[in-house]
């Protein structure tokens, strides 16, 4: 297991780490730091160096706007030389800027506008620039299937043009588009381990076993992350297939008109459905009402960005009536509060692993590990199996 004795060796010459909350990251940016300062003063006790001790990696920087909602990016400190890491929630629609005497919600344009301003402020003066940005900004349009914008495959070109040097993200929607900047560092995290961990917390008597539970993917276009659980757990999977309506567009999507499911019974099992996204969770909730249907016995939604665009109450309401056991999802973007206090939502904290990340790059040591957290899963599940065999 990984621990902070790995990494911050004050023998091996690094650049120093600083790191930049964008507005909205904050919460998280804070999380991240308490980390790394712990970590690195108890390397500076280890090797007896208390001069090297910090308060804080983190970087001042303010954005204000003015009346007309231009703005700019203004860094209070150095940043030359520094190993510099910019942390981004594109999707935190809780910030607002002042449009005309207007409070206006920030959306994803405005958070990368932000983004490249600092970037822009800190003049090319930092050794090493890395944006850490777990929910992709474009990441849902990422390919072309007509006359379209491919957001996603530009907004990276851009950072690349600017000098960044490392992009790192969590569970993109569709990660070839890394594909666009070959000459960029680009890493795509998961959420796997603290996910289960955090559900495992919650509901103690889960277990993870062929005999009581099995995965199933909601459609195909999420094969590959269930494939993964199944695989890594040594569950059965099973299948929806999304029938869509393609002669209409609602909201900018094809309707579904039915799910046809494809595996092994489900009757009797606990069963856990692991997507990237849940936007407004209709299919969500109409996939959980068609496993109850078929005798599922508890079933848990795991969704790396929880969004509930449609609102919170439908979910209410299948968790009132036991279709859904649980929504667990991460605090990698904006999640509101009325959120936090559902019943229903389990929430896993990803700050100690993003923070781990800082310092393994920093390091330039080898992130495999943190990429394929298998070991870390496998001791979760033998801890389980061995607390239900006393």
């Amino acid at each position: 297991m990984t621990t902070f004795t790995d990494y911050f060796d004050f023998e091996r010459p690094s650049h120093p780490v600083g790191i930049i909350a964008m507005p909205g990251a904050e919460v998280i940016g804070k999380r991240i730091d308490e980390y790394l300062v712990e970590w690195y003063n108890k390397k500076a006790v280890q090797q007896k160096k208390p001069n090297l001790f910090r308060d804080t990696f983190l970087i001042n920087a303010k954005f204000p706007r003015f009346a007309t909602g231009d703005g700019k990016a203004v860094i209070s400190e150095t940043v030359r030389g520094l190993d510099l890491y910019i942390i981004a929630d594109v999707g935190n629609y809780h910030c607002t800027y002042k449009l005309y005497g207007n409070d206006v919600p920030m959306s994803p344009d405005e958070h990368f506008a932000d983004l490249k301003r600092v970037i822009s402020a800190a003049g090319g003066k930092p050794e090493r620039i890395s944006v850490i940005m777990p929910i992709l900004y474009g990441g849902r349009q990422h390919r072309r299937n007509a006359r379209e914008s491919l957001d996603c495959a530009m907004m990276l070109q851009e950072l690349h043009a600017m000098g960044v040097k490392e992009f790192i993200t969590f569970d993109a929607h569709d990660p070839r588009v890394q594909n666009a900047v070959p000459l960029m560092g680009f890493d795509n995290f998961f959420a796997t381990y603290q996910m289960m961990k955090a559900l495992h917390k919650r509901h103690e008597d889960f277990t993870f076993d062929k005999n009581h539970c099995m995965i199933v993917s909601p459609d195909e276009g999420a094969m590959g992350r269930n494939i993964y659980y199944a695989s890594v757990l040594g569950l059965d999977l099973g299948m929806f297939y999304k029938r869509r309506d393609y002669s209409s567009v609602v909201d900018g999507r094809n309707p579904i008109v039915s799910h046809e499911y494809i595996g092994s019974p489900v009757m009797g099992m606990d069963v856990f459905v692991a997507d990237d996204i849940i936007a407004t969770g209709e299919s969500m909730l109409h996939l959980a009402g068609e496993l109850k249907s078929r005798g599922a016995n508890r079933v848990f939604a795991l969704a790396t960005y929880a969004l509930f665009t449609a609102g919170l109450e439908a979910f209410d309401e299948a968790y009132a009536k036991g279709d859904i056991a649980g929504v667990i999802s991460t605090n990698l973007t904006y999640t509101r509060e009325e959120l936090q206090e559902r019943p229903w939502y389990i929430g896993a904290d990803l700050s100690k692993y993003i923070a781990y990340i800082i310092a393994a790059c920093n390091q330039n040591k080898s992130v495999s590990a943190l990429l394929e957290p298998v070991s870390k899963i496998n001791e979760l599940i033998g801890k389980i199996n061995s607390k239900r065999s006393r």
